[in-house]
């Protein structure tokens, strides 16, 4: 009589119409190690989804939207404390309570090599008005001789664009156009090319470029016409003018006590703004966080749920399978840990 191997044991067990097949027992072994949780082999459990668990069931907007928030969060506190600083030592400097010669002039320039690594620093988040967004933040600017009171007057025209070096869909202009059709007009040529074109506001066209791209378009803008708005024969170069930035420490000066003052209420401006943002963006931080709460405990629940589904439709059925399911599920439950737990009642 032949003995089966010790490194690979085999159990006959009855299948269906009562035929034995052997079962290889590390097969058997994997089986009984993951049968509770497994998808039973049932054809109605196959279609089971699978149990998600970790950072996998992020979606992947989530983790950016985290991401992002915390590196704005970060650039914002830290140019927070900066100002803070400049704060103090301004008020020291114009209260004749110096203090150490030139500290006030480094820390100006601290604040101003900070502020120019912004769009690094934030991961792209904090545009120059320090507006939060996980999108890629933009440049807003406007064209000279691309306003509406212009564009509105004269007749019918149709208007060349290029930029880049690259020919554009044209803008035709007609009498009878309101703001917004115009606005609409541009908006429809220009987006192509990565920039937008709505009404502002006050009334006037508003331009936006993702802010990477910005340097390239601001010179190389160009409007071909037919001698009513715009010049007639080769193309026009147009210059673009971006938004001022809501914090300027390239224009501080701490000269004299006029300047002085001035920097002060500049600094005082900017710790407004970068507090308000800071607000913003932990609030935007605080929703995300909370997202990440609410999709773990679905999770959570969801996954408990599947593993006592599947453990009862299989304890169910009749079998091996059923047998291995609650033997695996009793294991390392002694007599010992089966009292103590009835002892707390």
């Amino acid at each position: 009589m032949q003995i089966p191997s010790p490194s690979s044991p085999s159990v006959i067990v009855s299948g269906n119409g009562g035929n034995a097949s052997a079962v290889d027992g590390t097969a058997l072994g994997q089986q009984g190690e993951n049968a509770v949780t497994a998808t039973p082999v049932t054809p109605a459990a196959t279609t089971a989804a699978p149990l998600r668990r970790g950072l996998n069931n992020w979606d992947q907007p989530l983790q950016r939207d985290i991401s992002g928030a915390q590196q704005a969060l970060d650039f914002l506190e830290q140019s927070a404390g900066q100002l803070r600083s400049l704060k103090a030592d301004l008020s020291a400097r114009l209260a004749n309570r110096q203090r150490a010669e030139g500290s006030l002039e480094a820390n100006v320039r601290q604040f101003a090599n900070t502020w120019r690594s912004r769009t690094a620093a934030s991961g792209g988040t904090l545009d120059a008005q320090l507006n939060f967004s996980n999108d890629n933040t933009r440049t807003r600017f406007t064209v000279r001789g691309m306003n509406v009171a212009n564009l509105r007057q004269g007749g019918r025209e149709v208007l060349a664009l290029s930029l880049g070096g690259q020919n554009l869909r044209s803008v035709v202009l007609e009498p009878g156009l309101t703001d917004r059709q115009i606005a609409q007009r541009f908006d429809d040529a220009l987006a192509p090319a990565g920039v937008r074109v709505a009404l502002a506001d006050d009334g006037q066209l508003e331009f936006s470029a993702a802010e990477a791209q910005f340097a390239g378009i601001r010179d190389s803008l160009a409007v071909q016409g037919n001698g009513q708005r715009f010049p007639a024969g080769q193309l026009n170069h147009l210059r673009a003018e971006p938004e001022a930035p809501a914090i300027a420490p390239d224009t501080w000066q701490t000269g004299d006590v006029d300047s002085l003052r001035a920097t002060l209420q500049q600094v005082l401006q900017a710790l407004a703004q970068v507090e308000k943002s800071l607000a913003t963006v932990r609030s935007a931080l605080g929703q995300a966080n909370a997202r990440v709460q609410s999709t773990a405990v679905d999770t959570s629940t969801q996954g408990m749920g599947q593993v006592a589904d599947n453990f009862v439709d299989t304890a169910k059925q009749p079998g091996y399978q059923s047998l291995l399911s609650i033997t695996s599920a009793l294991s390392g439950i002694s007599r010992e840990r089966v009292v103590s737990l009835l002892r707390l009642r």
